[in-house]
């Protein structure tokens, strides 16, 4: 944390936080020395080019998240929202102070596996006095079916979370019937390791195969197919779904943004697809492990199209 300047009766230096803010193009409202605690600026309120690439990704997430959570919000609504993979917490401390911290109630959990982040991340919400956020050491999974988490919560978050970590974020916002999902996935690697096992059957099977002949084609073609499942998944299962960038590609190359919205409407048209996308690319086996949620379809939904 910044030091107190003395000559100034101990208060914090407000205008040179106002000067730093206005150089960085900081958002209206934000901490500066928030920003300093997470590291993201120096001491100096300086910020390196590391830092610069974090801190856009997590305004740009921001953007998309802050009107779902004023929308939330209406009427008095508590908002509960759950950061999946939370790391160092970045998002949901930035989320808390320029979000939650005005609007006086609203929880934010956030999860993650690694004991020391989340250590760190309890005595920085204290020091901060961010009352309203907690950090559980636990997987994705095992928050789902922890007995003390709400039975319902309104947003669910994912900032690159590793593999099926997303999946598992997805199993969470199903089964607590969230009102949106933000996701960033990352190292989708499950269903390139389905497509290795299956590659010499399906090469004699169909043409298509040569699209993930090659290992770094199975690579970015298990990325892309795990994300197009996951869309259709959630269209199937009742939300409206776009998905963009999050920012430039010379930030990042994790750079896809799932933004999901619960509009009860579950298509039928999306799960008819899904299922005919798992036999096309001999993945079946991932129905019940990835998609148990999926509304059955009668016999002749599987090869007719909607009406």
């Amino acid at each position: 944390m910044a030091r107190l300047d003395k000559k100034q009766g101990g208060q914090k230096p407000v205008a040179a936080n106002q000067d730093i803010a206005a150089q960085l193009d900081l958002k209206p409202g934000q901490s500066i020395e928030l920003l300093k605690a997470l590291h993201i600026l120096t001491r100096e309120g300086k910020l390196n080019q590391d830092s610069r690439r974090k801190l856009k990704q997590v305004y740009h997430l921001y953007q998309f998240i802050e009107p779902l959570l004023a929308e939330l919000s209406k009427d008095e609504h508590v908002v509960t929202l759950a950061d999946h993979g939370a790391g160092k917490s970045y998002l949901g401390f930035i989320l808390y102070d320029l979000h939650f911290k005005a609007q006086g109630r609203g929880r934010i959990y956030g999860i993650e596996t690694r004991a020391p982040l989340v250590e760190a991340s309890q005595k920085l919400a204290a020091e901060l006095g961010f009352e309203r956020m907690e950090f559980l050491n636990m997987s994705v999974a095992e928050s789902t079916r922890a007995d003390f988490m709400p039975a319902q919560f309104d947003v669910v978050t994912a900032l690159h979370a590793c593999d099926t970590a997303t999946d598992d974020a997805i199993a969470f916002g199903l089964e607590k019937k969230v009102r949106a999902m933000v996701l960033v996935p990352c190292c989708q690697a499950e269903v390139a390791a389905c497509l290795r096992q299956t590659k010499a059957m399906s090469l004699s099977r169909t043409p298509l195969a040569e699209l993930w002949r090659h290992p770094i084609h199975t690579r970015e073609m298990g990325s892309q197919i795990t994300n197009v499942l996951r869309c259709l998944y959630l269209e199937a299962c009742g939300y409206q779904v776009t998905v963009t960038e999050l920012v430039g590609w010379e930030h990042s190359m994790k750079n896809e943004l799932i933004v999901a919205r619960y509009t009860g409407q579950k298509k039928r048209s999306a799960a008819q697809r899904l299922r005919q996308l798992l036999a096309e690319f001999g993945i079946e086996s991932l129905l019940q492990s990835r998609f148990s949620a999926l509304p059955e379809l009668h016999k002749t939904e599987l090869v007719a199209p909607d009406s």
